[in-house]
């Protein structure tokens, strides 16, 4: 009975996941007409930018506990972030895999009220690039319900150009911007 769930389920989220068609990566970015819209909205963001040399943590709890038992958490890493790092290198074994996992990971997690013809946009800038905006896109077709959009600036992209400095991220129908996210940066 629960092998059945866990395979129906897998069905239905996995549907959504394979629903997407490919990053296409845009040679010239043109500014849309913004319609900003309720039934388009991002629901969460979560970035990481994965480097060669990781910060390193600095204490264990009861280290910190020890040293100052006012807030025991100074000082202590994330151990979400050691864990994002093992999973975004899973599977590279030599240094030039792990180097081509070098980068910005964006992850969006967005939702769609209503049947839409949706086109997931992230514009970027990058440090050595300066103002230029570059920027990548992902389509789907007869969204509906939650999804979850994955973009990233690694490898060479990353190498050459540097990290991302600003970014926004676009849910656009018909040709229109239903709705934003964007960086601090971001002007």
């Amino acid at each position: 009975m629960k092998l059945a769930v866990l395979l129906g389920l897998a069905c239905l989220f996995g549907g959504e996941v394979f629903a997407a068609g490919q990053v296409r990566v845009l040679t010239k970015v043109n500014p849309l007409p913004v319609a900003l819209n309720n039934d388009f909205q991002f629901r969460k963001t979560k970035l990481f930018h994965l480097m060669e040399n990781p910060p390193k943590a600095r204490k264990s709890f009861s280290q910190a506990m020890a040293t100052n038992p006012n807030n025991p958490t100074a000082g202590i890493a994330e151990a979400s972030l050691g864990f994002e790092r093992t999973y975004r290198l899973h599977g590279a074994i030599s240094a030039a895999d792990k180097k081509q996992r070098y980068g910005n990971y964006f992850d969006f997690f967005w939702r769609v009220k209503r049947p839409a013809n949706v086109t997931v946009r992230l514009e970027y800038r990058q440090e050595a690039l300066r103002s230029f905006v570059q920027a990548r896109e992902i389509s789907y077709p007869e969204a509906r319900g939650n999804y979850k959009t994955e973009f990233a600036v690694i490898g060479d992209d990353y190498f050459q150009d540097g990290r991302v400095t600003a970014w926004r991220c676009l849910l656009i129908e018909n040709g229109k911007i239903v709705a934003e996210n964007r960086s601090y940066l971001w002007e």
